[in-house]
């Protein structure tokens, strides 16, 4: 008899867990979302959300360098978070399937964006408008009537105006009142983003309205930060965070993780709708399932791959520079660049402009130390030189 009751006691837990699945997951990007503006702009949408979901302030991008030349610039029409985001893995490749490609064409999905600069991670969405003219509030209105009229089980919605206008500010003369600041009075920077959280508001409105938030999983969050004058620049680590919000079915109430990097993004939105992220961890994100408040968060233990790689970039660069400036007066420092340039040593530095060659690393975990050994190598040449001891020979 206890066997009896333990089976129906178990098929029931099962039938409850798997009516918890949402029906949609929808990413909800506000572009160039800086981790600040939450708490120095008029944002009041996003305040209410955060009070009734999992919050992180400051997610991890990968550093955002947008090459127009290259074999990058071959497969890609956008920054390096894009393609990170929808492959979920640091290890790119036009090879890999895309989060929108475990759903359809067999369940249909969507992406709305008011700029054609992300068409090369379009490939796969079922719905794909990518419209210029666009404003924010008309790419809200044609998600609201995508979901009208489709059942999209996930569903990506951009707002491209506030990451212009940060742009924008990056390029102003020294006589506007926003010059090298992006929080500054009359900043159209922030009129964008606050103007964004007003569409946000609509947009939970409808899905309130129509019966769909109870349904929903919502994630609010960008493709990459914001630089306090303006833009993304390459070493700004303001441009690297983020905030990040899930919000809705299954998501825990109030919690906020210390941390989170987007490669965790796909295989997390896999894991809500019920799928196995195909590729291995140790390749790839992974389902942060302490957002869910089945989840308990203690012992929460994030890889922080993202910032430890992205701090190893731009190190490798600035120390680069000094080397080149050296190289003026020292010929030992100009053939110490040239070895680098030629990646002459037992593995090179896997540093922007080889982001798709990282995947020879084999590992995440490899890149990382390979990347370290490197900047020892580096870190030491420049010691020598301070203390007035000049290296020689090989290094």
């Amino acid at each position: 008899m206890k066997k009896i009751i333990y089976l129906i006691i178990s098929c029931f837990l099962l039938h409850a867990t798997a009516q918890a699945l949402p029906k949609r997951v929808i990413l909800f990007g506000i572009d160039g979302l800086h981790w600040e503006a939450p708490r120095r702009l008029k944002m009041p949408t996003l305040h209410h959300l955060i009070e009734q979901g999992t919050y992180i302030e400051q997610s991890y991008v990968i550093i955002p360098h947008h090459p127009t030349v290259g074999e990058y610039s071959k497969f890609n029409s956008c920054s390096f978070p894009n393609p990170v985001l929808h492959e979920g893995t640091l290890f790119l490749s036009p090879e890999n399937m895309m989060v929108q490609e475990l759903f359809s064409p067999q369940q249909q999905t969507a992406f709305v964006v008011n700029t054609t600069a992300y068409k090369s991670v379009g490939r796969g969405f079922s719905t794909l408008v990518m419209d210029d003219t666009f404003s924010d509030a008309e790419v809200v209105d044609c998600a609201i009537n995508i979901l009208k009229s489709q059942a999209p089980v996930l569903m990506r919605v951009h707002l491209q105006r506030a990451g212009q206008r940060g742009y924008d500010i990056s390029q102003s003369t020294p006589d506007k009142p926003y010059y090298r600041n992006i929080f500054a009075p009359n900043s159209p920077y922030a009129e964008a983003i606050e103007n964004a959280d007003a569409q946000l508001g609509r947009f939970v409105d409808f899905l309130k309205e129509s019966g769909m938030w109870d349904e929903t999983v919502l994630i609010v969050t960008s493709d990459h930060g914001q630089s306090h004058i303006g833009w993304h620049p390459l070493f700004d680590e303001e441009s690297w965070k983020t905030p990040l919000l899930f919000v809705g079915n299954g998501i825990a109430e109030g919690r906020q993780l210390d941390y989170f990097e987007h490669t965790d993004l796909a295989p997390t939105i896999a894991g809500l709708l019920g799928k196995k992220w195909p590729v291995s961890d140790k390749q790839a994100g992974i389902f942060v399932k302490e957002i869910l408040k089945e989840t308990d968060m203690r012992g929460y233990t994030p890889r922080a791959y993202v910032k430890t790689i992205n701090q190893q970039i731009k190190e490798f660069n600035l120390l680069k520079a000094r080397f080149i400036l050296l190289s003026e007066t020292d010929g030992y420092f100009a053939n110490f660049v040239a070895l680098l340039e030629n990646e002459t040593f037992i593995e090179p530095f896997y540093h922007q402009d080889r982001i798709l060659n990282w995947i020879e690393a084999g590992t995440i975990t490899h890149l990382i130390e390979a990347n370290e050994k490197v900047l020892k190598m580096m870190r030491n040449k420049l010691s020598d030189k301070n203390n007035n001891h000049p290296a020689h020979g090989s290094p």
